[in-house]
């Protein structure tokens, strides 16, 4: 049976526009610019069986930017403003930092449709199986001196604590071994800038708009996984890339993101502020048995050419000294019938070691710290605008005895950043009460040795309500050190 003449006219039509239209691959980014979009500038979907996520992202600031429709059903293949019925059309609305995502069913394939506005504009667009504008991450900011930071990616590839089982109830050594890093790792990369001078904080919070200011701007700096410092496994949440940037400015505040390859969102901006030009502890990382220590220390700095200390070069009597405590406590743990005889119906023996480690190395390693310049005494200032606290900073004076007597003398004052009672009352918790460890009490002598009242209230017995509700912010402030 042939078809009428007019009929087949508008089939063949049809299906000239669909082969002149784009495809769209599954998780690859198109790059694209509304000068040059093509004729019609439609771009279709393949089927697909699985919820998809189509997401759009500016490149940069556009007064009137373009507009983005979609259709799930094969037959409509210019989806426009007047079709949106949210049934098969639907609008892919971008949000105040430049970019959205929308989510269905294309059983039957479907249309993707751009609307040019006024402003010329790169743009991109990826066809996922997951939300790549969903980037609720922040950067990790583990601490700074004059001229350095040391910043972390968010976590990957989790690495939860194992629970050993009895008979065979074996924890972890007191120096870890950690696991094979992950094989396939996510990209990240490091975008930083000082916050005074920044101008990303007025262009989307996208990877290609921060990627192409980083390009056009000497300011900002950007650094890929090949310019780290490598992985490393600060706690379970999982690795975590590790940037040692130098060359700051003292008491300078910087903003910083990064990017995650294969994301058109980049994450939430952390800010750091560098201390004076007179601070003089240096950096200490990558320890195998204290992961999450990546602050500032009181300790003579490391032989060049090393820059900051790590397990290569802290002096072995500090070392031994941390892994005989951590080796003993766990001898002495294990006298309990762990996984058989149990203690709490929460916790285990594993997580018993893994709080005092924290703990212990946190108050083995002291950490440096300054009076933040925007800290204050008071908790609100004139106008009734809110301030920030002081942090819990102990002035010790040069030559004074350590609280770990491992570690020798400081040559010059500084200033401690004390401990947070929590990590303290963390171990305490989780630990069998035969072993006798035991916390200051917060209304008696606990603010002697540790920080109070930020995280918990400080109340016996209650838990959050502090002052400030966390240990460190994601702008630069840190009031007690979590470990």
């Amino acid at each position: 049976m042939l078809l009428p003449l007019p009929l087949l006219a508008v089939v063949q039509s049809f299906l000239l526009l669909a082969e002149a239209q784009q495809r769209l691959t599954l998780e690859t980014i198109a790059a694209l610019d509304t000068s040059t979009l093509p004729n019609p500038p439609t771009f279709s979907l393949l089927p697909s069986t699985d919820p998809l996520f189509v997401s759009a992202a500016l490149c940069a600031n556009a007064d009137n930017p373009p507009r983005f429709f979609l259709s799930n059903d094969s037959s409509i293949t210019q989806p426009g403003p007047g079709d949106v019925d949210n049934s098969r059309v639907f609008e892919l609305e971008l949000g105040a930092e430049g970019f959205g995502s929308w989510s269905g069913l294309f059983t039957g394939g479907g249309s993707l449709a751009v609307l040019k506005g006024s402003s010329t504009v790169a743009f991109e667009i990826l066809v996922s199986s997951t939300n790549t504008t969903a980037e609720q991450e922040y950067p990790h900011v583990g601490d700074t001196t004059s001229n350095q930071a040391l910043i972390f990616s968010p976590p990957f590839s989790p690495e939860p604590l194992v629970q050993p089982t009895y008979p065979n109830y074996t924890l972890p050594a007191a120096s870890l071994s950690f696991p094979a890093q992950p094989t396939s790792p996510r990209n990240y990369t490091l975008i930083y800038t000082t916050t005074s001078s920044s101008p990303l904080g007025s262009i989307p919070r996208t990877t290609c708009a921060l990627r192409a200011a980083s390009k056009g701007d000497r300011t900002i700096v950007a650094r890929s996984t090949e310019q780290s410092a490598g992985m490393w496994l600060r706690d379970p949440l999982g690795w975590r890339w590790q940037w040692l940037v130098e060359g700051l400015t003292p008491n300078t505040n910087y903003t910083a993101y990064m990017l995650q390859t294969g994301k058109l969102a980049a994450t939430y901006p952390v800010n750091l502020v560098t201390k004076s030009a007179s601070f003089n502890c240096p950096l200490v990382h990558n320890l195998p048995f204290c992961p999450s220590t990546s602050y500032a220390v009181p300790l003579a700095p490391p032989r060049s050419p090393a820059v900051v200390h790590t397990a290569s070069t802290i002096p072995p009597e500090i070392a031994d000294n941390i892994i005989s405590t951590i080796t003993n406590f766990t001898t002495t743990l294990t006298t309990l019938a762990c996984g058989r005889d149990f203690y709490s119906p929460l916790v285990t023996c594993a997580d018993c070691q893994q709080a005092y480690r924290t703990w212990l190395c946190a108050v083995s390693f002291p950490r440096c710290g300054e009076v933040p310049p925007n800290a204050v005494s008071g908790s609100s200032g004139s106008g009734g605008q809110a301030q920030i606290p002081l942090p819990a900073l102990s002035s010790v004076q040069a030559g004074a005895s350590m609280r770990n007597p491992a570690l020798p003398a400081f040559g010059t004052s500084y200033q401690a950043l004390l401990p947070c009672l929590e990590t303290c009352n963390a171990a305490d918790r989780a630990c069998p009460t035969f072993l006798g460890f035991k916390c200051p009490l917060p209304k008696f002598t606990a603010t002697n040795s540790y920080g109070v009242g930020f995280v918990d209230s400080g109340d016996e017995g209650s838990m959050g309500g502090g002052t400030t509700g966390v240990a460190q912010d994601v702008y630069g402030n840190v009031w007690c050190n979590a470990g």
